[in-house]
């Protein structure tokens, strides 16, 4: 065989596409019973798998400009074009997010499954592979079924993030018997665990916010958008945003908690006058909790006020301007210490992965071992939510497939 990928997932099925396409034989090795099991629970199953924003601000890794060179040679617009032409009529639901307009993850699976048949690239399903040796011209598979060889070699294995799609992390140790350093792996865009007692009282609640995420006192991120609390901590996607920074923070056993902002709009001093308007110039009457109604959920504003020790029924006329202080510094600042994430079971992806200084961002070929290529979540590069992941393992998987064809042309 001319190119083994290892992996049917997104970026697995692209490079195997695009080296077919270049006249390579394609065998896919893939150890799940179907292909691409994770595309189906993306965008919550509607699939966002691509944005029309791109840039190094939207991926992360030790090196974020490593993803550069792969999206000139197939960014948006190619994504586009290329399931345009496998039949995904694209659609921009929101703020650049693309999904198929069948609003069926299914539809990319079939449609990529589809162009393998047609290059008459194989897929062996069910295959447990023991070790993975580099050998005087190519490679050799040694798995449950038998010995497998090819000239080049493609690990698309993802990480270890949804382990019941298959990525599992069951790729690594063949990429550290290959001499491949890998950075720790963590899960990502990834719910967040709190310790605080409170959390069970506000736990469905939905608003928009802003969450700054602290780690040794010090602020290392923030983002904006509907935070959803639960009763063990925050998810949402502005959580999901800051998660990898959480995770790396609490496997380096540091200090981390976030400050959820739900004034996001207002300045600290015009969140007070707020609290002094709503309690002193129209609270006649009513309690301090019937004060804060129409403001914030209501579950969320005994939380306020229990935090900020104020009764609840406590006139709201009688509420001094060093509680309302209090009370709108807790709605700007409500502090929530991390102990854990949900884990990888419950993450979209997993940040880590092959160190990208061994290897080629042009190629996506190994520095160290040639004729040996990396695509997608397996490689140490994880992007936000809105679709850049899979704009990730596009991206990747064409460059490694396409580097792979032209490198059996030479040699043959």
């Amino acid at each position: 065989m001319d190119v083994i990928v290892v992996g049917a997932g997104a970026s697995g099925l692209t490079a195997a596409i695009q080296a077919a396409r270049k006249g390579a034989r394609v065998l896919i090795l893939e150890h799940m019973d179907k292909a691409g099991k994770k595309i189906l629970v993306t965008g919550n199953g509607k699939c966002n798998f691509t944005n029309e924003k791109q840039g190094i601000a939207y991926y992360n890794g030790k090196n974020p400009a490593f993803v550069l060179p792969a999206l000139r040679q197939f960014g948006f617009a190619e994504t586009l074009q290329f399931f345009k032409e496998l039949g995904i009529h694209p659609q921009n639901k929101r703020d650049g997010y693309y999904y198929p307009a069948s609003g069926q993850a299914a539809s990319v699976i079939k449609v990529l499954l589809l162009e393998c048949k047609r290059l008459n690239i194989e897929i062996a399903y069910n295959v447990g592979i023991r070790e993975i040796h580099r050998e005087t011209e190519g490679f050799s598979f040694h798995t449950k079924q038998g010995i497998f060889e090819s000239l080049c070699c493609i690990i698309a294995t993802g990480g270890k993030a949804a382990k019941k799609t298959g990525s599992d992390g069951s790729g690594i140790p063949y990429i550290v018997g290959l001499g491949h350093k890998i950075i720790d792996l963590v899960p990502a865009l990834v719910q967040l665990q709190g310790k605080q007692s409170f959390l069970k009282n506000i736990a469905g609640i939905r608003a928009e916010g802003t969450i700054c995420l602290y780690i040794e006192n010090r602020k290392k991120t923030e983002d904006f958008g509907e935070l959803q609390l639960t009763e063990f901590g925050v998810s949402g996607i502005p959580a999901f945003q800051v998660s990898r920074y959480v995770s790396y923070g609490l496997l380096n056993h540091k200090h981390v908690f976030v400050l959820l902002d739900f004034l996001s709009d207002l300045a600290l001093e015009d969140a007070t006058t707020l609290m002094e308007q709503r309690f002193h110039t129209y609270g006649a009457g009513k309690s301090a909790a019937q004060a804060l109604i129409g403001l914030f959920p209501e579950k969320l504003n005994r939380v306020f006020l229990k935090e900020a020790r104020i009764n609840l029924e406590k006139p709201a006329q009688n509420c001094s301007d060093k509680e309302l202080a209090a009370l709108a510094a807790l709605t700007k600042a409500l502090r929530i210490d991390i102990i854990g994430t949900k884990g990888f079971d419950h993450a979209q992806v997993s940040a880590g992965g092959v160190d990208t200084d061994q290897i080629n961002p042009t190629t996506m070929e190994s520095r160290i071992v040639p004729g040996l290529y990396f695509a997608g979540e397996v490689v140490d590069i994880d992007g936000m939510c809105g679709g850049y992941n899979l704009q990730w393992a596009w991206s990747s998987g064409f460059v490694a497939g396409s580097a792979a064809a032209d490198n059996i042309r030479r040699e043959k």
